[in-house]
C-alpha cells in the first residue's frame, strides 16, 4: 500500500502499474490542492474579514416548526434555509421556559436574568448591552419592531428596568440614545403616559428639537431623506397592525422600516448596529393563529431580504437571525393524520381577532364570516364550537379550527423551552455554528466587530 496525503487526511491507495493509475493519483492530488485552497478562502459570506456593521434580526417566537410550516406555506425553500448555521438554547436564569425580556437580555448582554427583567441581573444590577458597546465604539444604532418600540425585545438593547411593563420609563431611556427608532408605541412618548414629574414632557416634540426626523405613517416614512441620520417613526399608539390586517392602515411594512433604517445608519463611516424584530410572529403563536404566523413570517423574510441585499453589496456587514424562544408549541401536521397543509392558509385574509369582531351579537353569521375571510366552509359542528365559545376565547376557537384544517398543531398559548435555529450571513458568520447558549450571541458579535464588550 502507498499513502497519499489528501485534504489534510490520509488516503490509502493500492498503486497499479500503468499510466491510468498515475493519472488518477495526479488528478486526485491536484483536485485536493484546489479544494483545499478554496476551503482556506472560505465560501462567500463566511470569511474572517472585519465586521463594520451588524444587523441582528429577531423573529420573536420563531422555532424550527415555524420554519418548516413557513416553507410549506411558501411552497419552496425560504431565504433563511441557506443561512442556517446552528441552534440556540433559550432558558432564563430562573426558568427553563423564558419570556422575551429574559431571552432578549441574554441575547443583548450575555448575562442571564429572571423572566420579566430588562437588561439587569436578577439582583437588579445594570449590565451593558451589545448595542451600547457598539455606540461607545462610535457606531450608529437602531431599533426596529412591529410591537411597541418599548416592548421587551427592543427594550433590552438600550434600556435597563426591573420590569418589562415599565414602557414609559423605557421610552425615556431610548430617546436621544438611539439614532433610529421605528415601530409602534406612540402613546408611550406623549405627556398623558409619562405621569408624575414627567407630566409636561412630550418626547415627540423633544425628539424634533433634538434633530430627529419624525414620521407617524407610511407616507411620511417613505418621504424621509436618505440624509436623515436620526429618525423616530411611531406608527401606532400601541403595537402595529398584524401583516394580515396592515392593508387597513397607513403603516409601513417591516421591510420598509428596515430599508429606511439601513439608509440612515449607513451614513456613519464607523459602521452601525441595527436590531430588527418581527414581533408579531410571537403574538400569532400566543393566539394559535396559523395564518397570522405565516403572514408575519413572510413579512419578516422580506425584511431579511432587504438586509441581505445591503450585506451582499456592502461586504462588511454581518446579518444574524435568531428567534428568542418558541411560542405556542406549533407542530407540523397533527390531529391523528400524516398530513401538513399550511399552504391553504394563503386563502386566509384576516386574523382571528378581526374575524371575531365581525360576528354579530348572536353569532348567526359565523359561517358567512369564516367563508369570507378564510374560504373555508364550516361544518355545523365547527360553527357551533364558535357560537358556544366564551367571548374572550372566540378568536382562539376560530384560530384553532383554521389550524386544524391546515394540520398545524398547537400545544399551548404560552412559550415553550425548545432550542431555536440560528441563521447568519456575512463575514464571521461561521462563528455562530453549533449549539450555542443565548448568552453567546452578543459576545460573538462583539468579537466579530472587534469592539470592547464584557459583563
Amino acid at each position: 500500500m502507498k499513502e497519499l496525503y489528501y485534504l489534510g487526511g490520509v488516503l490509502k491507495l493500492k498503486l497499479f502499474k500503468g499510466f491510468a493509475a498515475t493519472a488518477l493519483c495526479t488528478a486526485m492530488i491536484v483536485s485536493g490542492v484546489a479544494y483545499s485552497q478554496q476551503a482556506d478562502a472560505g465560501p462567500p459570506g463566511h470569511s474572517k474579514a472585519k465586521v463594520e456593521n451588524v444587523i441582528f434580526m429577531i423573529p420573536d417566537g420563531y422555532s424550527t416548526s415555524f420554519a418548516t410550516n413557513y416553507r410549506i406555506f411558501k411552497g419552496e425553500d425560504t431565504v433563511l434555509d441557506s443561512m442556517l448555521v446552528g441552534m440556540m438554547k433559550t432558558n432564563s436564569a430562573d426558568n427553563w421556559v423564558t419570556d422575551s425580556a429574559a431571552a432578549g437580555t441574554a441575547m443583548a448582554t450575555g448575562v442571564k436574568t429572571n423572566n420579566g427583567m430588562i437588561s439587569v441581573t436578577p439582583d437588579g444590577e445594570t449590565v451593558e448591552t451589545i448595542l451600547e458597546a457598539a455606540s461607545d465604539a462610535g457606531k450608529s444604532t437602531g431599533l426596529v419592531a412591529t410591537s411597541t418600540i418599548t416592548h421587551a425585545t427592543p427594550a433590552v438593547f438600550a434600556s435597563h428596568v426591573q420590569s418589562r411593563g415599565s414602557e414609559t420609563d423605557i421610552a425615556l431611556q431610548l430617546v436621544n440614545e438611539i439614532d433610529v427608532l421605528l415601530g409602534g408605541g406612540k402613546a408611550n412618548f406623549l405627556p398623558s403616559s409619562l405621569g408624575g414629574n414627567q407630566a409636561e414632557r412630550n418626547l415627540l416634540e423633544e425628539s424634533l428639537a433634538d434633530g430627529y426626523a419624525v414620521a407617524e405613517n407610511r407616507n411620511e416614512l417613505l418621504a424621509l431623506s436618505k440624509k436623515d441620520k436620526k429618525v423616530l417613526g411611531l406608527f401606532a399608539d400601541d403595537g402595529m397592525a398584524p401583516e394580515l390586517d396592515r392593508d387597513q392602515t397607513n403603516e409601513p411594512s417591516l421591510a420598509e422600516m428596515t430599508d429606511t433604517a439601513l439608509q440612515s445608519l449607513s451614513s456613519n463611516k464607523k459602521g452601525f448596529f441595527l436590531m430588527v424584530e418581527g414581533s408579531q410572529i410571537d403574538w400569532a403563536g400566543h393566539a394559535n393563529d396559523a395564518a397570522w404566523a405565516m403572514k408575519d413570517s413572510e413579512a419578516f423574510e422580506e425584511a431579511v431580504e432587504e438586509a441581505l441585499a445591503f450585506a451582499k453589496k456592502d461586504k462588511k456587514t454581518l446579518v444574524i437571525v435568531a428567534g428568542d424562544h418558541d411560542t405556542g408549541g406549533m407542530s407540523v401536521g397533527g390531529y391523528g393524520e400524516y398530513l401538513a397543509k399550511a399552504d391553504i392558509l394563503h386563502d386566509v385574509t384576516a386574523t382571528g381577532d378581526f374575524m371575531a369582531a365581525e360576528l354579530n351579537s348572536d353569532r348567526s353569521n359565523v359561517k358567512a364570516v369564516i367563508k369570507e375571510f378564510t374560504n373555508l366552509d364550516l361544518t355545523d359542528e365547527e360553527a357551533e364550537r364558535i357560537k358556544k365559545a366564551p367571548e374572550n376565547s372566540t378568536a382562539l376557537t376560530i384560530n384553532q379550527i383554521v389550524s386544524e384544517r391546515a394540520y398545524v398543531g398547537w400545544s399551548t398559548t404560552a412559550h415553550t423551552g425548545v432550542d431555536v435555529p440560528i441563521y447568519a450571513y456575512g463575514p464571521n458568520s461561521s462563528t455562530f455554528s453549533g449549539l450555542l447558549d443565548n448568552t453567546d450571541m452578543p459576545k460573538r458579535i462583539a468579537e466579530a466587530m472587534k469592539i470592547e464588550f464584557g459583563n
